[in-house]
């Protein structure tokens, strides 16, 4: 595996349709952020160079890496229906992240990318 594209392509069917959706809405957050892989996950990257997130796919969950545990302390209650730890929420194809809670935390992590230069 060499790009997203073949990472995506070789999720399990029922995982795609999540993932592709949590990739287009990182992309429009992020437009100037360019993907790739790393620690066999997808990633985006900021143009600096630094991680902004990853997400992957498991055996029973999907998940969402480098939200940051300020993020999801700020944002509990919203967060209470995943699995949460340590920057990472794990969720599940019946239960996908809301794109708009996939922008904030995107957001939130290219200001923080960008204050620490």
């Amino acid at each position: 595996m060499t790009t997203v594209d073949d990472y995506l392509a070789a999720a399990p069917k029922d995982k795609r349709a999540v993932l592709n959706q949590l990739r287009k809405t990182i992309r429009a957050t992020a437009p100037k952020a360019t993907e790739g892989l790393g620690y066999g996950m997808a990633m985006f990257r900021h143009t600096n160079g630094r991680p902004l997130v990853y997400f992957a796919y498991w055996k029973d969950h999907c998940a969402l890496y480098g939200a940051g545990l300020g993020f999801i302390e700020a944002h509990a209650a919203e967060l209470k229906p995943y699995r949460l730890s340590k920057g990472t929420i794990r969720f599940t194809t019946d239960e996908p992240l809301p794109d708009r809670l996939v922008r904030m935390i995107v957001k939130a992590r290219l200001a923080e990318v960008e204050k620490a230069g």
